[in-house]
């Protein structure tokens, strides 16, 4: 059957479609980023939109969602056309979109975040007592106990992304779309998610869902249609894809193994040591080494406090205990005391932290390491163009135009850039907080082979991961908290989801608590 017809077949319906995407284009002045993009949604069907980091993915959610108006092409809603004039207009039609990006209030608190513009009133007063219990019961359904009083700003990525969703939901809806929704979840989070979206799917609600993780599209999903730079490639049963074929249609291409070979444990004295060390509010008493060519993995569910950990470390963030590299005590006052003493850590948050995105990547590339780059007050920007041109082929950084803003790149492109940027400095310890985040399953690929050859150079590697299956697939071994303390560690044989899973959660699977 051509590709024409079985677009056709998965998106009819003796109900027909609730919404429907007729062949939709967008241009961003000469550059067209979707060309000629028809899908359609059934209510009670969840359909998954696929591709590579810059395939158009996004640029379609938010034309569907009415944050984009389309160059070409039309949109309608119980088979009438129509043209949506914002968000707003959207969402009273009944669309509602979980964005990929945060895009909360940092000051106001969860509760206050859920019900901007649509706060709930008692008389004449906002009747905080009862947005408070919705917001808490709206974060148990992920298995996340949070205080809804807090500021956004004080909470972790994941569980301000639990909270985006349920502002979402919070929206009477018959069409959710849901951009890259787990991206910063961990398993168990995801699990919730996927519950959660099988319980709309029941309902009668029509869903649109982006992920680059092809195992939960699997699970989750009734049809699948794959985009590659801009363009339909395939519209298929979910049934009739397993993740293989999938990544095979997103990139074009066969991926061969998706994890480089790992080398034998390295043996030896450990290059770098932590010992009762605790960041304030978040974690305490952890202690772990990591030898010189190791990759050693830290796991835990939300809130566990591995990345506060490692931010305290590297003085971000309040915290104290014994530091020790190449067996010399050291005391980081801040993040360049690390950097000066051969330890880097690359955030979870490239967008936030990591990167400035409204310069160019040049200079973000060199900001880490301006020293190497200065003559006399002034910038060498001959050399900064040579190490460019070296960061570029080394960390194969995809861009056509070198004076693009780091913002304008993809995710995936992004965290290259990262990468390169911390490498400038030519660290003997590198932490790695959420590497592939967002990205897609060739960049991931990519990423992986980068983290392996650290190791190769004799540099000890440190990976914070929400994906088990990465840290497995990468580490020699993995470290586990839970409730801000190092609960075990597992290795070799052991090392499995099932065995994280028990550590992390404190619970095996047969329901026993095992907690320590």
């Amino acid at each position: 059957m051509s590709e024409a017809g079985e677009k056709k077949r998965a998106g009819a319906g003796p109900d027909g479609p609730v919404l429907e995407a007729v062949g939709l284009s967008r241009s961003f002045g000469p550059i067209e980023v979707l060309s000629d993009v028809s899908v359609s949604v059934r209510a009670g069907e969840v359909h998954a939109i696929i591709g590579e980091n810059g395939a158009g993915k996004s640029t379609l959610m938010k034309i569907l969602a009415g944050h984009l108006a389309p160059t070409r092409g039309a949109i309608k809603l119980d088979g009438s056309p129509v043209e949506l004039k914002g968000p707003v207009d959207a969402e009273r039609r009944g669309v509602v979109l979980v964005h990929q990006e945060i895009m909360l209030a940092p000051d106001l608190s969860i509760a206050e975040n859920m019900f901007l513009g649509r706060e709930l009133k008692r008389g004449l007063t906002v009747d905080d007592r009862e947005m408070n219990r919705r917001a808490t019961e709206a974060m148990r359904v992920f298995g996340v106990e949070a205080a809804v009083t807090a500021p956004v700003q004080r909470l972790s990525i994941a569980q301000r992304q639990l909270a985006q969703i349920g502002r979402a939901l919070a929206v009477p809806h018959r069409i959710a779309i849901f951009d890259e929704p787990t991206a910063s979840l961990t398993p168990v989070e995801t699990s919730a998610l996927l519950g959660l979206i099988r319980e709309l799917k029941a309902k009668g609600v029509a869903v649109l869902y982006i992920s680059h993780r092809l195992e939960e599209v699997k699970a989750v999903a009734d049809v699948v249609t794959v985009l590659r730079d801009g363009k339909q490639v395939a519209t298929k049963p979910a049934a009739e894809l397993e993740p293989v074929d999938m990544a095979r249609l997103m990139v074009g291409r066969d991926l061969l193994a998706l994890y480089p070979p790992r080398p034998p444990a390295p043996a030896g004295e450990p290059a770098f040591e932590v010992g009762r060390f605790g960041a304030a509010g978040f974690a305490e008493d952890a202690s772990f080494s990591v030898r010189p060519g190791e990759i050693l993995g830290f796991a835990g569910l939300v809130g566990a406090g591995r990345t506060e950990l490692f931010e305290a470390l590297f003085g971000l963030r309040k915290g104290g205990g014994d530091i020790r590299l190449n067996g010399a005590e050291q005391q980081w006052r801040d993040a360049r005391a690390g950097m000066r003493a051969g330890a880097v850590y690359l955030t979870e948050d490239r967008k936030s932290k990591g990167l400035l995105l409204e310069e160019t990547i040049a200079v973000n590339l060199t900001l880490a390491s301006l020293d190497k780059f200065q003559r006399g007050p002034l910038i060498d920007r001959a050399r900064e163009a040579r190490a460019l041109d070296e960061a570029i082929q080394r960390f194969d950084i995809r861009v056509g135009d070198r004076t693009l803003l780091a913002g304008q790149m993809s995710g995936g492109n992004q965290q290259k850039l990262l990468l390169a940027k911390m490498m400038q400095l030519d660290p003997r310890v590198v932490v790695i907080d959420e590497p592939t985040r967002g990205i897609d399953i060739g960049a991931k690929q990519q990423i992986y082979r980068f983290i392996a050859a650290l190791a190769a150079e004799g540099r000890s590697v440190i990976v914070i991961s929400s994906e088990m299956a990465e840290l497995i697939g990468i580490c020699h071994r993995i470290i586990v908290m839970r409730n801000g303390r190092v609960v075990g560690e597992v290795a070799g044989e052991e090392m499995n989801e099932h065995a994280i899973v028990v550590l992390a959660t404190g619970v095996s699977t047969n329901g026993e608590d095992v907690r320590t």
